[in-house]
Protein backbone atom coordinates (compact mmCIF):
# COMPACT_ATOMS: atom_id res chain seq x y z
CA UNK A 1 0.00 0.00 0.00
CA UNK A 2 1.58 3.21 -1.34
CA UNK A 3 5.32 1.78 -1.34
CA UNK A 4 6.14 3.41 -4.53
CA UNK A 5 5.09 6.89 -3.43
CA UNK A 6 6.77 6.12 -0.13
CA UNK A 7 9.83 5.00 -1.63
CA UNK A 8 9.92 8.38 -3.78
CA UNK A 9 8.81 10.53 -1.61
CA UNK A 10 11.46 8.87 1.21
CA UNK A 11 13.93 9.21 -1.16
CA UNK A 12 13.36 13.31 -2.24
CA UNK A 13 12.56 14.15 1.40
CA UNK A 14 15.83 12.85 3.03
CA UNK A 15 17.77 14.64 0.80
CA UNK A 16 15.81 17.96 2.05
CA UNK A 17 17.04 16.40 5.56
CA UNK A 18 20.47 16.36 5.21
CA UNK A 19 21.27 20.05 4.30
CA UNK A 20 22.25 22.53 6.70
CA UNK A 21 20.37 25.45 5.02
CA UNK A 22 17.57 25.46 2.39
CA UNK A 23 17.14 28.19 -0.44
CA UNK A 24 14.34 28.87 -2.41
CA UNK A 25 15.88 26.52 -5.68
CA UNK A 26 16.39 23.94 -3.46
CA UNK A 27 12.74 23.94 -2.35
CA UNK A 28 11.51 24.48 -6.00
CA UNK A 29 13.47 21.63 -6.85
CA UNK A 30 12.15 19.10 -4.53
CA UNK A 31 8.80 20.31 -4.88
CA UNK A 32 9.26 19.13 -8.77
CA UNK A 33 9.89 16.22 -7.73
CA UNK A 34 7.05 15.54 -5.43
CA UNK A 35 4.81 16.63 -8.05
CA UNK A 36 6.60 14.23 -10.77
CA UNK A 37 6.04 11.31 -7.95
CA UNK A 38 2.63 11.83 -7.01
CA UNK A 39 1.68 11.73 -11.12
CA UNK A 40 2.95 8.88 -11.28
CA UNK A 41 1.09 7.41 -8.85
CA UNK A 42 -2.02 8.36 -10.48
CA UNK A 43 -2.71 11.22 -8.30
CA UNK A 44 -5.26 13.38 -10.52
CA UNK A 45 -3.30 16.76 -11.81
CA UNK A 46 -5.42 19.21 -10.46
CA UNK A 47 -4.89 17.53 -6.77
CA UNK A 48 -1.10 17.61 -7.51
CA UNK A 49 -1.29 21.33 -8.51
CA UNK A 50 -3.49 22.54 -5.51
CA UNK A 51 -1.09 20.10 -3.12
CA UNK A 52 2.28 21.31 -4.40
CA UNK A 53 0.98 24.81 -4.45
CA UNK A 54 -0.05 24.76 -0.63
CA UNK A 55 3.67 23.11 0.22
CA UNK A 56 5.64 25.88 -1.64
CA UNK A 57 3.37 29.07 -0.10
CA UNK A 58 4.25 27.58 3.58
CA UNK A 59 7.90 26.29 2.65
CA UNK A 60 9.26 29.47 1.17
CA UNK A 61 8.41 31.35 3.79
CA UNK A 62 11.38 33.41 5.93
CA UNK A 63 10.73 30.84 9.03
CA UNK A 64 11.32 27.64 7.31
CA UNK A 65 14.45 28.71 5.12
CA UNK A 66 15.93 30.10 8.67
CA UNK A 67 14.77 27.51 11.01
CA UNK A 68 17.30 25.45 12.93
CA UNK A 69 16.49 22.36 11.05
CA UNK A 70 14.76 23.75 7.35
CA UNK A 71 14.41 20.55 5.98
CA UNK A 72 12.72 18.69 8.82
CA UNK A 73 10.38 21.74 8.69
CA UNK A 74 9.66 21.03 5.00
CA UNK A 75 9.15 17.08 5.91
CA UNK A 76 6.65 18.15 8.84
CA UNK A 77 4.93 20.72 6.05
CA UNK A 78 4.22 18.32 3.59
CA UNK A 79 3.01 15.68 5.92
CA UNK A 80 0.35 17.84 7.80
CA UNK A 81 -0.62 18.99 3.92
CA UNK A 82 -1.23 14.92 2.92
CA UNK A 83 -3.11 14.98 6.10
CA UNK A 84 -5.19 17.77 4.60
CA UNK A 85 -5.81 15.79 1.67
CA UNK A 86 -6.21 12.99 2.77
CA UNK A 87 -8.93 14.73 5.20
CA UNK A 88 -8.06 15.30 8.63
CA UNK A 89 -9.75 12.77 10.81
CA UNK A 90 -11.15 9.52 10.31
CA UNK A 91 -14.46 9.44 9.77
CA UNK A 92 -16.47 6.12 10.58
CA UNK A 93 -19.73 4.66 9.71
CA UNK A 94 -22.79 7.11 10.69
CA UNK A 95 -25.36 4.77 12.94
CA UNK A 96 -26.69 7.57 14.31
CA UNK A 97 -30.18 7.37 13.24
CA UNK A 98 -33.61 5.92 13.54
CA UNK A 99 -33.40 2.10 13.39
CA UNK A 100 -33.00 0.31 10.98
CA UNK A 101 -30.28 2.32 9.28
CA UNK A 102 -30.09 1.87 6.18
CA UNK A 103 -26.64 1.84 4.03
CA UNK A 104 -26.72 1.68 0.48
CA UNK A 105 -24.18 0.54 -1.35
CA UNK A 106 -23.25 2.24 -5.24
CA UNK A 107 -20.19 1.65 -7.67
CA UNK A 108 -19.49 0.15 -11.11
CA UNK A 109 -19.38 -3.72 -11.63
CA UNK A 110 -16.39 -5.45 -10.38
CA UNK A 111 -15.29 -2.65 -7.82
CA UNK A 112 -16.05 -5.49 -4.89
CA UNK A 113 -19.94 -3.71 -3.76
CA UNK A 114 -20.96 -7.35 -2.97
CA UNK A 115 -17.59 -8.84 -0.74
CA UNK A 116 -17.65 -4.95 0.06
CA UNK A 117 -21.27 -5.33 1.67
CA UNK A 118 -20.61 -8.34 3.79
CA UNK A 119 -17.53 -6.92 4.70
CA UNK A 120 -19.54 -4.17 6.38
CA UNK A 121 -22.08 -6.27 8.20
CA UNK A 122 -19.96 -8.85 9.23
CA UNK A 123 -17.75 -5.84 11.06
CA UNK A 124 -20.94 -4.12 12.50
CA UNK A 125 -22.10 -7.27 13.78
CA UNK A 126 -18.78 -8.54 15.53
CA UNK A 127 -17.58 -5.20 16.73
CA UNK A 128 -20.72 -2.88 16.79
CA UNK A 129 -22.79 -5.87 17.77
CA UNK A 130 -25.64 -5.06 15.36
CA UNK A 131 -28.48 -7.33 14.09
CA UNK A 132 -27.86 -6.25 10.37
CA UNK A 133 -29.82 -7.53 7.22
CA UNK A 134 -28.51 -7.47 4.09
CA UNK A 135 -30.24 -7.68 0.56
CA UNK A 136 -29.23 -8.01 -3.37
CA UNK A 137 -30.63 -5.53 -5.09
CA UNK A 138 -28.44 -6.58 -8.31
CA UNK A 139 -31.16 -8.83 -10.67
CA UNK A 140 -29.12 -8.59 -13.52
CA UNK A 141 -25.80 -10.08 -13.15
CA UNK A 142 -25.68 -14.35 -12.66
CA UNK A 143 -26.06 -15.34 -8.70
CA UNK A 144 -25.20 -11.90 -7.42
CA UNK A 145 -28.17 -12.49 -5.13
CA UNK A 146 -26.91 -16.32 -4.71
CA UNK A 147 -23.34 -14.42 -3.75
CA UNK A 148 -24.99 -12.53 -0.97
CA UNK A 149 -26.82 -15.22 0.34
CA UNK A 150 -23.72 -17.48 0.87
CA UNK A 151 -21.50 -14.29 2.07
CA UNK A 152 -24.82 -13.98 4.87
CA UNK A 153 -24.58 -17.79 5.65
CA UNK A 154 -20.33 -17.50 5.63
CA UNK A 155 -20.76 -14.21 8.24
CA UNK A 156 -23.70 -15.59 9.86
CA UNK A 157 -25.75 -12.39 8.67
CA UNK A 158 -29.57 -12.53 7.71
CA UNK A 159 -30.29 -12.26 3.98
CA UNK A 160 -33.24 -10.87 2.84
CA UNK A 161 -35.24 -13.81 0.75
CA UNK A 162 -35.38 -13.54 -3.01
CA UNK A 163 -38.66 -13.52 -4.71
CA UNK A 164 -38.03 -14.06 -8.39
CA UNK A 165 -39.22 -10.87 -11.11
CA UNK A 166 -39.08 -8.23 -8.34
CA UNK A 167 -37.48 -4.71 -9.30
CA UNK A 168 -34.61 -3.58 -7.32
CA UNK A 169 -37.04 -0.81 -5.99
CA UNK A 170 -39.38 -3.01 -5.08
CA UNK A 171 -36.63 -5.47 -3.16
CA UNK A 172 -35.26 -1.91 -1.42
CA UNK A 173 -38.54 -1.18 -0.10
CA UNK A 174 -39.03 -4.59 1.10
CA UNK A 175 -35.53 -5.35 2.95
CA UNK A 176 -36.22 -1.92 4.40
CA UNK A 177 -39.75 -3.27 5.88
CA UNK A 178 -38.00 -6.34 6.42
CA UNK A 179 -35.79 -5.58 8.89
CA UNK A 180 -38.34 -2.90 10.72
CA UNK A 181 -40.14 -5.99 11.41
CA UNK A 182 -37.42 -8.55 12.31
CA UNK A 183 -35.75 -5.77 14.70
CA UNK A 184 -32.85 -5.12 12.87
CA UNK A 185 -30.87 -2.33 13.40
CA UNK A 186 -29.08 -1.59 9.85
CA UNK A 187 -30.12 -3.08 6.45
CA UNK A 188 -27.37 -3.15 3.82
CA UNK A 189 -29.01 -2.70 0.37
CA UNK A 190 -26.34 -4.20 -2.20
CA UNK A 191 -26.96 -2.19 -5.43
CA UNK A 192 -26.39 -3.50 -9.44
CA UNK A 193 -23.65 -2.09 -11.20
CA UNK A 194 -22.64 -1.48 -14.94
CA UNK A 195 -19.43 -1.43 -16.57
CA UNK A 196 -19.34 1.95 -17.02
CA UNK A 197 -21.59 5.18 -15.97
CA UNK A 198 -25.06 5.00 -18.07
CA UNK A 199 -28.01 6.79 -17.52
CA UNK A 200 -30.45 3.90 -17.01
CA UNK A 201 -28.08 3.19 -13.64
CA UNK A 202 -28.34 6.66 -12.53
CA UNK A 203 -32.23 6.70 -12.40
CA UNK A 204 -32.14 3.81 -10.77
CA UNK A 205 -30.00 4.52 -8.24
CA UNK A 206 -32.29 7.61 -7.56
CA UNK A 207 -35.15 5.25 -7.59
CA UNK A 208 -33.98 3.37 -5.23
CA UNK A 209 -32.86 6.37 -2.74
CA UNK A 210 -36.10 7.72 -2.88
CA UNK A 211 -37.82 4.43 -1.72
CA UNK A 212 -35.82 3.34 0.95
CA UNK A 213 -34.39 6.90 1.93
CA UNK A 214 -30.50 5.74 2.88
CA UNK A 215 -29.12 6.99 5.96
CA UNK A 216 -25.45 6.52 4.28
CA UNK A 217 -24.80 6.26 0.78
CA UNK A 218 -21.35 4.35 0.18
CA UNK A 219 -19.40 4.82 -3.41
CA UNK A 220 -17.02 1.62 -3.40
CA UNK A 221 -14.26 1.98 -5.80
CA UNK A 222 -11.24 0.18 -7.17
CA UNK A 223 -8.24 1.78 -5.76
CA UNK A 224 -6.66 0.32 -8.77
CA UNK A 225 -8.73 2.55 -10.79
CA UNK A 226 -6.24 5.15 -11.02
CA UNK A 227 -6.84 8.58 -12.32
CA UNK A 228 -10.39 7.65 -13.40
CA UNK A 229 -11.53 7.07 -10.03
CA UNK A 230 -11.68 10.82 -9.83
CA UNK A 231 -14.37 11.19 -12.77
CA UNK A 232 -16.46 8.21 -10.99
CA UNK A 233 -16.67 9.48 -7.67
CA UNK A 234 -17.64 13.20 -9.03
CA UNK A 235 -20.65 11.46 -11.76
CA UNK A 236 -21.42 9.09 -8.79
CA UNK A 237 -21.83 12.56 -6.20
CA UNK A 238 -23.48 14.52 -8.85
CA UNK A 239 -26.03 12.10 -9.04
CA UNK A 240 -26.94 10.34 -6.15
CA UNK A 241 -25.30 12.15 -3.39
CA UNK A 242 -22.77 10.04 -1.67
CA UNK A 243 -21.73 10.18 1.72
CA UNK A 244 -18.48 8.36 2.10
CA UNK A 245 -16.29 6.02 -0.01
CA UNK A 246 -14.83 2.69 0.60
CA UNK A 247 -11.84 1.86 -1.40
CA UNK A 248 -11.43 -2.27 -2.09
CA UNK A 249 -7.98 -3.90 -3.27
CA UNK A 250 -6.01 -1.18 -1.32
CA UNK A 251 -3.35 -3.71 -0.68
CA UNK A 252 -2.77 -4.38 -4.43
CA UNK A 253 -2.22 -0.96 -4.94
CA UNK A 254 1.35 0.47 -4.71
CA UNK A 255 0.56 3.78 -5.80
CA UNK A 256 -2.16 5.38 -3.92
CA UNK A 257 -3.38 7.38 -6.47
CA UNK A 258 -7.12 7.06 -5.94
CA UNK A 259 -7.01 7.63 -2.23
CA UNK A 260 -5.43 10.91 -2.76
CA UNK A 261 -7.58 12.12 -5.18
CA UNK A 262 -11.04 11.04 -4.47
CA UNK A 263 -11.05 12.76 -0.82
CA UNK A 264 -9.70 16.03 -2.35
CA UNK A 265 -12.14 15.97 -5.40
CA UNK A 266 -15.48 14.84 -3.76
CA UNK A 267 -14.82 16.45 0.10
CA UNK A 268 -16.59 13.35 1.08
CA UNK A 269 -14.38 11.12 3.38
CA UNK A 270 -12.56 7.67 2.68
CA UNK A 271 -14.55 5.75 5.19
CA UNK A 272 -13.17 2.21 4.60
CA UNK A 273 -10.28 0.08 3.10
CA UNK A 274 -10.22 -3.17 2.14
CA UNK A 275 -6.53 -4.60 2.70
CA UNK A 276 -7.52 -8.44 1.68
CA UNK A 277 -10.29 -10.87 0.59
CA UNK A 278 -11.28 -12.37 4.22
CA UNK A 279 -14.53 -11.24 5.68
CA UNK A 280 -12.19 -9.17 8.40
CA UNK A 281 -9.82 -7.06 6.25
CA UNK A 282 -11.94 -4.39 6.78
CA UNK A 283 -10.01 -1.48 8.35
CA UNK A 284 -10.75 1.94 8.69
CA UNK A 285 -9.09 4.80 7.18
CA UNK A 286 -6.90 7.29 9.67
CA UNK A 287 -5.48 9.99 7.35
CA UNK A 288 -2.71 11.12 10.32
CA UNK A 289 -1.40 6.99 10.08
CA UNK A 290 -1.69 7.11 5.92
CA UNK A 291 0.26 10.47 5.92
CA UNK A 292 2.62 9.22 8.40
CA UNK A 293 3.39 5.59 6.52
CA UNK A 294 3.67 7.30 3.34
CA UNK A 295 6.40 9.70 4.48
CA UNK A 296 8.24 6.47 6.49
CA UNK A 297 7.25 7.70 9.89
CA UNK A 298 5.47 4.03 10.58
CA UNK A 299 1.98 3.46 12.23
CA UNK A 300 2.65 2.15 16.05
CA UNK A 301 -0.98 2.87 17.22
CA UNK A 302 -2.77 0.55 14.48
CA UNK A 303 0.30 -1.81 15.00
CA UNK A 304 -0.64 -2.20 18.67
CA UNK A 305 -4.35 -2.12 17.41
CA UNK A 306 -4.14 -5.48 15.21
CA UNK A 307 -1.61 -7.38 17.96
CA UNK A 308 -4.79 -6.56 20.30
CA UNK A 309 -6.73 -8.06 17.61
CA UNK A 310 -5.05 -10.60 16.91
CA UNK A 311 -3.13 -11.72 19.74
CA UNK A 312 -4.77 -14.42 21.88
CA UNK A 313 -4.59 -13.03 25.62
CA UNK A 314 -4.22 -16.20 27.29
CA UNK A 315 -1.67 -17.37 24.50
CA UNK A 316 0.37 -14.37 25.43
CA UNK A 317 0.00 -14.44 29.12
CA UNK A 318 1.53 -18.17 28.65
CA UNK A 319 3.95 -16.98 26.79
CA UNK A 320 5.04 -14.48 29.08
CA UNK A 321 5.42 -17.00 31.96
CA UNK A 322 7.06 -19.04 30.07
CA UNK A 323 9.29 -16.51 28.99
CA UNK A 324 10.27 -15.66 32.59
CA UNK A 325 10.99 -19.07 33.06
CA UNK A 326 13.53 -19.42 30.09
CA UNK A 327 11.54 -21.98 28.28
CA UNK A 328 11.10 -22.02 24.46
CA UNK A 329 10.43 -24.44 22.88
CA UNK A 330 9.19 -25.02 18.57
CA UNK A 331 5.75 -24.90 19.68
CA UNK A 332 6.07 -21.34 21.07
CA UNK A 333 7.95 -20.91 18.09
CA UNK A 334 5.20 -21.51 15.77
CA UNK A 335 2.72 -19.80 17.62
CA UNK A 336 4.90 -16.18 17.37
CA UNK A 337 5.20 -17.03 13.42
CA UNK A 338 1.65 -17.59 12.74
CA UNK A 339 0.52 -14.21 14.93
CA UNK A 340 2.84 -12.62 12.67
CA UNK A 341 0.73 -13.77 9.48
CA UNK A 342 -2.10 -12.54 11.27
CA UNK A 343 -0.76 -9.40 12.04
CA UNK A 344 0.09 -8.96 8.62
CA UNK A 345 3.68 -10.79 8.17
CA UNK A 346 6.83 -9.37 8.33
CA UNK A 347 6.48 -6.63 5.44
CA UNK A 348 3.09 -5.47 7.09
CA UNK A 349 4.92 -5.26 10.72
CA UNK A 350 8.03 -3.35 8.86
CA UNK A 351 6.07 -0.93 7.45
CA UNK A 352 4.29 0.27 10.36
CA UNK A 353 7.67 0.37 12.37
CA UNK A 354 9.37 4.40 12.52
CA UNK A 355 12.16 4.52 9.84
CA UNK A 356 12.19 0.63 9.34
CA UNK A 357 9.85 0.71 5.97
CA UNK A 358 13.34 0.58 3.81
CA UNK A 359 14.22 -2.45 5.43
CA UNK A 360 12.23 -4.87 3.81
CA UNK A 361 13.78 -5.29 0.43
CA UNK A 362 17.48 -5.59 2.65
CA UNK A 363 15.52 -8.07 4.29
CA UNK A 364 13.43 -10.01 1.06
CA UNK A 365 16.62 -9.54 -0.64
CA UNK A 366 18.49 -11.79 2.33
CA UNK A 367 15.84 -14.49 1.73
CA UNK A 368 13.84 -13.47 5.21
CA UNK A 369 10.42 -13.06 3.93
CA UNK A 370 7.08 -14.82 4.40
CA UNK A 371 7.80 -17.75 2.16
CA UNK A 372 10.51 -18.68 4.88
CA UNK A 373 8.27 -18.39 7.35
CA UNK A 374 5.86 -20.62 6.11
CA UNK A 375 8.30 -23.23 4.84
CA UNK A 376 9.46 -22.89 8.34
CA UNK A 377 5.86 -23.66 10.10
CA UNK A 378 5.61 -26.61 7.70
CA UNK A 379 8.39 -28.17 8.67
CA UNK A 380 7.49 -27.54 12.43
CA UNK A 381 4.00 -29.11 11.61
CA UNK A 382 5.79 -32.31 10.17
CA UNK A 383 7.15 -33.09 13.53
CA UNK A 384 5.78 -34.99 16.25
CA UNK A 385 4.27 -33.55 19.60
CA UNK A 386 7.45 -35.08 21.13
CA UNK A 387 10.03 -33.18 18.71
CA UNK A 388 8.20 -29.88 19.01
CA UNK A 389 8.81 -30.03 22.91
CA UNK A 390 12.27 -30.93 22.74
CA UNK A 391 14.39 -30.09 19.78
CA UNK A 392 17.43 -32.13 20.65
CA UNK A 393 15.59 -35.32 19.61
CA UNK A 394 16.08 -34.46 16.31
CA UNK A 395 18.96 -36.33 14.85
CA UNK A 396 19.63 -37.36 11.17
CA UNK A 397 17.22 -40.14 10.34
CA UNK A 398 14.35 -37.52 11.92
CA UNK A 399 15.35 -34.55 9.95
CA UNK A 400 14.90 -36.88 6.95
CA UNK A 401 11.63 -37.77 7.60
CA UNK A 402 10.35 -33.99 8.84
CA UNK A 403 12.24 -33.03 5.16
CA UNK A 404 10.25 -35.26 2.83
CA UNK A 405 7.01 -34.39 5.18
CA UNK A 406 7.60 -30.80 4.93
CA UNK A 407 9.21 -30.98 1.10
CA UNK A 408 12.17 -29.21 2.50
CA UNK A 409 15.71 -30.19 3.00
CA UNK A 410 17.92 -30.66 5.91
CA UNK A 411 19.83 -27.44 5.33
CA UNK A 412 15.83 -25.89 6.14
CA UNK A 413 15.27 -27.86 9.10
CA UNK A 414 19.23 -26.91 10.66
CA UNK A 415 18.34 -23.03 9.41
CA UNK A 416 15.17 -23.75 12.12
CA UNK A 417 16.66 -25.27 14.80
CA UNK A 418 19.63 -22.16 14.68
CA UNK A 419 17.17 -19.65 14.68
CA UNK A 420 14.94 -21.44 17.33
CA UNK A 421 18.13 -21.66 19.88
CA UNK A 422 18.88 -17.82 19.14
CA UNK A 423 15.18 -16.90 20.35
CA UNK A 424 15.62 -19.32 23.32
CA UNK A 425 18.67 -18.05 24.79
CA UNK A 426 17.14 -14.37 24.05
CA UNK A 427 14.10 -15.54 25.87
CA UNK A 428 16.43 -16.47 28.39
CA UNK A 429 17.96 -13.01 28.24
CA UNK A 430 14.66 -10.99 28.68
CA UNK A 431 13.01 -13.92 31.09
CA UNK A 432 16.64 -13.42 33.43
CA UNK A 433 15.66 -11.91 37.12
CA UNK A 434 19.11 -9.68 36.82
CA UNK A 435 17.90 -5.91 36.65
CA UNK A 436 15.03 -7.16 35.61
CA UNK A 437 15.31 -8.57 32.35
CA UNK A 438 16.35 -7.16 29.18
CA UNK A 439 13.03 -6.43 28.02
CA UNK A 440 12.63 -4.38 31.06
CA UNK A 441 15.17 -2.56 30.78
CA UNK A 442 15.29 -1.78 26.87
CA UNK A 443 11.08 -0.47 27.62
CA UNK A 444 12.40 1.50 30.74
CA UNK A 445 14.92 3.32 28.33
CA UNK A 446 12.52 3.91 26.01
CA UNK A 447 9.65 5.08 28.45
CA UNK A 448 12.54 7.14 29.93
CA UNK A 449 13.82 9.33 26.66
CA UNK A 450 9.91 9.70 25.79
CA UNK A 451 9.65 11.38 29.56
CA UNK A 452 7.21 8.50 30.60
CA UNK A 453 9.37 7.68 33.50
CA UNK A 454 6.81 4.89 34.96
CA UNK A 455 6.60 3.55 32.14
CA UNK A 456 9.31 0.80 32.64
CA UNK A 457 7.28 -1.93 33.38
CA UNK A 458 7.23 -4.26 30.05
CA UNK A 459 5.27 -4.62 27.44
CA UNK A 460 2.05 -4.79 29.38
CA UNK A 461 1.83 -1.12 30.38
CA UNK A 462 1.79 -0.28 26.41
CA UNK A 463 -1.16 -3.06 25.93
CA UNK A 464 -3.27 -1.09 28.71
CA UNK A 465 -3.58 1.89 26.62
CA UNK A 466 -6.21 3.06 24.35
CA UNK A 467 -5.51 4.09 20.88
CA UNK A 468 -5.97 8.13 21.76
CA UNK A 469 -3.04 7.60 24.79
CA UNK A 470 -1.21 5.53 21.97
CA UNK A 471 -1.63 8.20 19.30
CA UNK A 472 -0.04 11.15 22.21
CA UNK A 473 3.05 8.26 22.58
CA UNK A 474 3.13 8.51 19.16
CA UNK A 475 4.01 12.13 19.10
CA UNK A 476 5.89 12.30 21.77
CA UNK A 477 8.33 9.31 20.41
CA UNK A 478 8.22 11.66 17.12
CA UNK A 479 9.24 14.77 19.28
CA UNK A 480 11.97 12.96 21.11
CA UNK A 481 13.93 11.47 18.03
CA UNK A 482 12.02 8.11 17.48
CA UNK A 483 10.36 8.85 13.96
CA UNK A 484 11.19 10.21 11.23
CA UNK A 485 15.09 11.30 10.26
CA UNK A 486 16.42 9.29 13.25
CA UNK A 487 19.90 8.14 12.17
CA UNK A 488 20.12 4.84 11.34
CA UNK A 489 16.45 3.84 11.10
CA UNK A 490 15.61 2.29 14.44
CA UNK A 491 19.39 2.38 16.07
CA UNK A 492 18.07 5.53 18.53
CA UNK A 493 16.32 2.99 20.22
CA UNK A 494 18.09 2.61 24.28
CA UNK A 495 18.74 -1.11 24.36
CA UNK A 496 18.90 -1.59 21.02
CA UNK A 497 23.00 -0.22 20.31
CA UNK A 498 24.57 1.06 17.65
CA UNK A 499 23.23 2.60 14.35
CA UNK A 500 21.55 -0.95 13.64
CA UNK A 501 19.26 -3.24 15.08
CA UNK A 502 21.66 -6.69 16.19
CA UNK A 503 21.46 -10.06 13.84
CA UNK A 504 20.73 -7.50 10.73
CA UNK A 505 24.37 -6.81 10.48
CA UNK A 506 26.45 -9.80 7.89
CA UNK A 507 24.12 -11.68 6.73
CA UNK A 508 20.89 -11.99 8.77
CA UNK A 509 21.87 -14.91 11.14
CA UNK A 510 18.55 -15.61 12.20
CA UNK A 511 15.21 -13.26 13.24
CA UNK A 512 15.87 -9.21 12.89
CA UNK A 513 16.54 -8.21 16.45
CA UNK A 514 18.41 -11.34 17.63
CA UNK A 515 21.92 -11.36 18.33
CA UNK A 516 24.06 -13.55 16.75
CA UNK A 517 24.91 -16.90 18.47
CA UNK A 518 28.60 -16.98 20.01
Amino acid sequence: MFESLQDRLGSILNGLTGRGALSEADVSAALREVRRALLEADVALEVVRSFTDRVREKAVGANVLKSIKPGQMVVKIVHDELVEMLGATGVSIDLNAPAPVVIMMVGLQGSGKTTTSGKIAHRLNTRDKKKVLMASLDTRRPAAQEQLRQLGVQAGIDTLPVIAGQSPTDIAARAVQAAKLGGHDVVILDTAGRTHIDEPLMIEMAEIKRRSNPHEILLVADALTGQDAVNLARNFDERVGITGLVLTRMDGDGRGGAALSMRAVTGKPIKLIGVGEKMSELDEFHPRRVADRILGMGDIVSLVEKAAENIDAEKAAAMAAKMKSGKFDLNDLSDQLSQMQKMGGMGGIMGMMPGMSGMKDKMAAAGLDDRMFKRQMAIISSMTKAERANPDLLKHSRKKRIAAGSGTDAADINKLLKMHRQMADMMKAMGGKKGGGMMKQMMGGLAGKMGLGGMGGGMGDLSSLDPKQLEALQKQAEAAGLGKGMPGGMGGLPGLGGGKLPGLGGGFPGLPGLPKKK
